[in-house]
């Protein structure tokens, strides 16, 4: 990159030197400095700006001298560019810094609040992946969690109202919950009431409208809880607003819509809860995919949404991780210039085969 800036003044100043009297290119050199100081920091934005005076100066010997009128002027116009253009760079170099140091930040709170599902859990392969639609960000408001309780696992997967950093509180307040209560209740049921009584009361905390972490009218969650026990090829859930769940088995696509869904978190006191969870079947081999409406409100450039269900089935055969990443980079593709209007998050839950599964396939029959 340097050698812009440098071949700049070169040219500038042979040019200078060669052409005729009345023309004069000297006013040129201070693009050099201006140049380096979009990409170097303050000492080399210095050192160039010096370099282009150093120029200047000898462009002003040879051609007459320097305590000519014109070169003087041009000599003290580029010294004032040059340290114009140095504490600019000193400026961005440190909103650099501190943008940087902002980066490292986010990056934690994303281990804490959105940590990383583990690829087994049991007999379940699994996979996710967080798509933000804000620049920059790398959590909003879409959230999901796994957590053993037993002999099964638990998952939850969310969408806060809103998006980027103004949803990732109540995002890390339903997390907590999630994770602190999903092995200590007995059923879903019961979990999803806990979930829900944590939200409602931190809605109605005063102190969330005042610090503007929440709103007491306005803000819910939608989500989905679901049961995977290990020994039962079935899958219990609550769906509490939130998209259903698509069931992947032998080719085709199920959506596992519940009979009676239960209100968005924060929303209860309009409607009553579920008495109890809606089972599934989910077999060894099948894969479970928990997504957000991110996902499924994700439009092309003719303004059509994206054909989740119907993607899937056109998946190759692949382990739980290569099936989300060939969706998520078919849903980018799908996006003109790979670009969401709202955060997306995806979750693939393979059962793999157990090992009464595994001895009952290999006994042929007699």
């Amino acid at each position: 990159m340097l050698a812009v800036p440098l071949g700049l003044i070169v040219l500038v100043a042979v040019g200078d030197i060669l052409a005729p009297p009345e023309v004069h290119l000297g006013p040129f050199l201070a693009a050099a400095p201006a140049i380096t100081a979009s990409f170097a920091g303050p000492r080399t934005t210095a050192c160039i700006g010096a370099v282009a005076v150093l120029a200047q100066a000898v462009i002003a010997i040879v051609r007459t001298s320097l305590t000519d009128l014109n070169h003087s002027f041009q000599l003290t116009t580029l010294v004032l560019i040059s340290v114009f253009v140095t504490l600019f760079a000193h400026r961005r170099e440190r909103h650099e810094k501190e943008l940087t140091q902002l980066r490292s930040v986010a990056q934690a709170a994303q281990q804490v609040v959105l940590r990383p599902l583990p690829r087994r859990i049991g007999p379940l392969h699994i996979a996710s992946v967080y798509l933000a639609a804000e620049a920059e960000a790398q959590i909003g408001g879409d959230l999901f969690a796994a957590a053993r309780a037993g002999q099964g696992t638990r998952f939850i997967v969310g969408d806060v109202r809103g998006k980027g950093l103004e949803a990732i509180g109540d995002a890390a307040l339903l997390l907590g919950a999630f994770r602190s209560a999903a092995h200590r209740q007995a059923d879903l049921a019961t979990l999803v009431a806990y979930l829900e009584g944590t939200v409602a009361s931190d809605l109605d905390d005063p102190g969330a409208a005042v610090s503007g972490t929440g709103s007491q009218s306005e803000a819910f969650i939608t989500a989905t809880v679901l049961d995977i026990p290990d020994d039962a090829p079935v899958v219990h859930l609550i769906n509490c607003g939130h998209p259903p769940p698509l069931l992947l088995h032998k080719g085709q696509v199920t959506s596992l819509d519940v009979s009676d869904p239960a209100p968005p978190l924060g929303l209860a006191e309009f409607a009553a809860a579920p008495s109890a969870a809606e089972t599934f079947p989910f077999e060894p081999g099948d894969v479970l995919l928990l997504y957000t409406d991110g996902v499924i409100e994700a439009r092309d450039g003719s303004g059509a949404f994206y054909p989740l269900a119907q993607r899937m089935g056109t998946v190759p055969e692949d382990d739980a991780q290569g099936f989300v990443r060939h969706l998520q980079e078919d849903l980018l593709a799908y996006t003109p210039g790979g670009h969401l209007g709202d955060d997306a998050a995806m979750v693939a839950i393979e059962r793999g085969l157990t090992a009464r599964t595994s001895r009952a396939r290999e006994v042929k029959p007699s």
